[in-house]
């Protein structure tokens, strides 16, 4: 199930340079709005329904976690800052930009301000072309047929003319260089959230913890001195099947492996966790797991502040995790120091998120997306 909305939007223009404004769209949506997956070949199409010159048109798939009628309201402000002045006289007219919400997910919506998908979309050819070339899995939800079907069934004869291909701004990312990246983080710290919007935005496949299954976790809470053994012992016993189970079986139709844990955070939580004694019989059998696991090619490290951590925990509302203190929270984030400077074979990335919010604000996103590219 994805966690982003998956946003098909159509983009026209028939003033001034009509590639810049179409590139210059295309980058300030990516930088500001959300994630520019993929962009479709350039087309050039006559004006629709009124007379002009011809329009340059592409469409784009957007991945956001906003709600469409609040894309609605910052797609307008994208017009805005590129130029687009909104008469009030009726009908179609020439503008320097256009933007238009195609599909949402394949869900139907219908508001005073807002229909999608765009109740004209299968009867143009310049919005089904480009939309076409993005080569998504997309029914419509109410004519029940794929792009290709309602081209073929469109009354529309327009001449639309390929005029040049356009580069997602993604393109310039290449984590796909990296076989498996294992992204850490302390209890809160956003980390699996980072994981599901990195695989979503790159077609990779996601490991993520299965912590909510383990029987132990709400008793350790409740009772740390009596479960705390169990508890670690069952997550190291976890966490070793999955990551030997999905590291082992590489999907040929993803392009590289993402998870929300490495292995070693077994034995971080169990330092803190565990008494003396029970600490060293762990270690022991740690120690023979682990020189079975495969390392990762980049392990990331999201270092949030204790008290923005206690906010996340607060806001997403597990009870069990509701009297975890500041004191445990700063224990697991020394812990992971520790490790991380402990490491030389590991090839380690320590990234302060403690001011950012990924899902909210674009451009954090697209600085943690920087900080690995230049790690690469």
């Amino acid at each position: 199930m994805s966690v982003q909305n998956q946003v098909v939007l159509s983009l026209g223009s028939n003033q001034g340079n009509r590639l810049e404004n179409i590139e210059a769209c295309i980058r300030m949506l990516n930088r500001h709005t959300g994630t520019v997956v993929k962009v479709s070949r350039l087309y050039e199409t006559p004006a629709w329904g009124f007379e002009s010159d011809a329009f340059y048109n592409c469409a784009l798939l957007l991945h956001t976690h906003k709600p469409a009628a609040e894309l609605l309201a910052e797609l307008l402000a994208v017009e805005q800052q590129i130029g687009r002045v909104r008469s009030e006289s009726e009908g179609y007219q020439a503008r320097i930009i256009d933007i238009d919400i195609i599909a949402c997910n394949d869900t139907v919506i219908a508001t005073e301000t807002l229909q999608v998908p765009h109740p004209q979309m299968q009867e143009r050819l310049f919005v089904l072309l480009p939309f076409q070339d993005l080569q998504l899995q997309w029914i419509h939800p109410v004519l029940h047929k794929n792009v290709k079907e309602l081209i073929q069934s469109t009354g529309d004869t327009s001449q639309c003319t390929i005029v040049s291909e356009l580069q997602a701004p993604m393109s310039g990312f290449h984590l796909d260089r990296l076989n498996y990246i294992a992204i850490e983080g302390n209890i809160g710290a956003g980390k699996t959230t980072l994981v599901h919007k990195i695989a979503e935005d790159f077609n990779a496949k996601m490991v993520l913890e299965g912590f909510a299954d383990n029987p132990f976790l709400p008793k350790f809470y409740k009772d740390q001195n009596r479960y705390a053994f169990p508890l670690e012992m069952s997550f190291l016993a976890d966490r070793y099947q999955q990551l030997s189970n999905d590291l082992s079986q590489f999907d040929l139709f993803k392009d590289f492996i993402v998870a929300d844990y490495h292995i070693f955070k077994s034995l971080i939580f169990a330092k803190v966790t565990l008494g003396e004694d029970e600490y060293r019989l762990y270690k022991t059998l740690f120690d023979i797991i682990y020189k079975e696991m495969k390392k990762p090619d980049l392990y990331i490290y999201l270092y949030q502040n204790t008290e923005r951590l206690l906010s996340n925990i607060k806001l997403r509302g597990r009870a069990y995790e509701q009297d975890i203190t500041a004191e445990y929270l700063d224990k697991i984030n020394r812990g992971y120091l520790d490790y991380i400077k402990s490491q030389t074979d590991l090839n380690v990335l320590v990234i302060d998120v403690s001011d950012k919010d990924f899902v909210k604000n674009q451009e954090d996103y697209l600085m943690i997306l920087e900080e690995i590219q230049r790690k690469l």
